[in-house]
């Protein structure tokens, strides 16, 4: 938003010198708010006119004097249009800045983005994982696409981003890009990291995230029942491709382990627990955080089956998995083979280890979320459900404790 600039050059009396001449100031005006500098020029009091803001007469003092605040005058007006040119307001303190050459160069959204982007995919391996940058890639690209679409232009000055800006853009995930409430607000979420960033660099004075509130809806797991796991284990495939999918499904039942954490073990990975039975020491690649799971007996079933399998020989890997796309169009074939109707993914497998093949059975939280590599209990109450069956086994123990053999007396109520 432009503003008028008002201009006034005046002497300052109290400052006059031992030669009687007072020092000449310029104070600009903007919106209320002055800036006061001094010209370096000093003048007899007595040639001041103070209805001009000039020296008066046409001595070649006066116009030399009178040309050098006409000058200053130029200067303030020259920085006005480079405030403009650069869409910035006409305030105080830009206009001080441009004055001493000190007005900061707008800094657009895209290529801060684009660099938060490039640090990840340099430590890939090292601070985070595929997924993280695929998500951020993602995040970018539909960032520029609302853009185009609200502003029909693909950058913006970050200085520019409001709140406005902000409700907005979730708005277009939920509308136009037709996201969920949850996939929006990880969108919405990806980008407030950018401007976190923005905030912590001092490139932005507010933050346009300070009234926005999103919340997570939560999501009932799909997971399987022991009886679904049990069918699924006594079913005789045929094909061997669709044998290999079931078993490697089951592993991560049995681990509570992701897809991409079960793909990258080894034979490294088993040793002995503190228990002196064999167990899975690892990392999960997402969180990076460690996992240590005792081996159950359908777990060393899978990993004795496979052990001699040409592409775990190879790959020097615990078990021959294929690729995560591959794996999933498999398990929907396996579901519909077993009359399971459930949308069957690699990952029910680590919600069913967390619900069916733990809690359900007496394992307490606290060792879920230790095996499934948890950083806090909260995300193990998020992922494990505990069952109704469960529940009524909980509850029987409450109800033996308050069983009372003799009826209750009934009493009449008087009106």
């Amino acid at each position: 938003m432009n503003a008028n600039i008002s201009i006034l050059f005046y002497l300052k009396r109290v400052k006059t010198n031992n030669q009687g001449l007072a020092p000449i100031f310029q104070r600009i005006t903007i919106n209320g708010k002055r800036l006061d500098n001094s010209t370096g020029k000093y003048i007899d009091p007595d040639k001041w006119n103070s209805d001009t803001s000039r020296m008066r007469g046409n001595s070649e003092e006066a116009r030399l004097l009178n040309a050098h605040l006409d000058n200053l005058k130029v200067k303030i007006f020259t920085a006005e249009k480079k405030l403009i040119a650069s869409e910035l307001e006409i305030t105080i303190e830009n206009l001080k800045n441009a004055l001493h050459h000190k007005l900061n160069r707008k800094r657009m959204l895209v290529p801060i983005f684009q660099d938060h982007n490039n640090k990840i995919k340099e430590l890939i391996g090292k601070e985070y994982a595929p997924g993280t940058l695929e998500r951020y890639t993602t995040s970018l690209k539909h960032t520029i696409e609302f853009m185009q679409w609200k502003y029909n232009r693909s950058d913006i000055d970050i200085t520019k981003i409001d709140h406005a800006f902000v409700t907005d853009y979730e708005f277009w995930l939920r509308s136009v890009r037709n996201c969920s409430n949850n996939t929006a607000v990880k969108y919405i979420k990806n980008f407030n990291k950018i401007i976190k960033l923005c905030l912590a660099n001092d490139w932005l004075d507010k933050n346009p995230f300070a009234n926005y509130k999103a919340k997570v809806k939560e999501v009932e797991r799909v997971y399987l029942t022991e009886a679904e796991i049990q069918t699924i284990i006594e079913k005789d495939f045929k094909t061997e491709r669709l044998a290999l999918v079931r078993d490697i499904f089951l592993f991560s039942c049995f681990t509570g382990l992701a897809y991409i954490d079960v793909k990258n073990l080894t034979k490294s990975h088993i040793s002995h627990g503190i228990d002196g039975e064999q167990w899975i020491f690892t990392h999960r690649q997402k969180t990076e955080s460690a996992s240590k799971i005792p081996i159950l007996p359908v777990t060393q079933m899978i990993i004795d089956k496979y052990e001699n399998h040409p592409q775990s020989i190879n790959e020097d890997k615990l078990l021959p998995i294929l690729s995560n796309q591959k794996m999933n169009a498999y398990l929907k074939e396996i579901a519909a083979v077993c009359e399971i109707n459930k949308e069957l993914t690699f990952h029910i497998a680590r919600h069913t280890f967390a619900t069916t093949v733990t809690l359900t059975n007496g394992v307490p939280i606290e060792s879920v979320s230790k095996m499934l590599g948890h950083k806090n209990l909260r995300t193990t109450q998020h992922y494990a459900k505990v069952l109704d069956r469960k529940v009524s086994e909980d509850m029987k123990i409450l109800k033996d404790k308050f069983s009372i053999n003799t009826p209750m007396t009934k009493t009449s109520v008087k009106s």
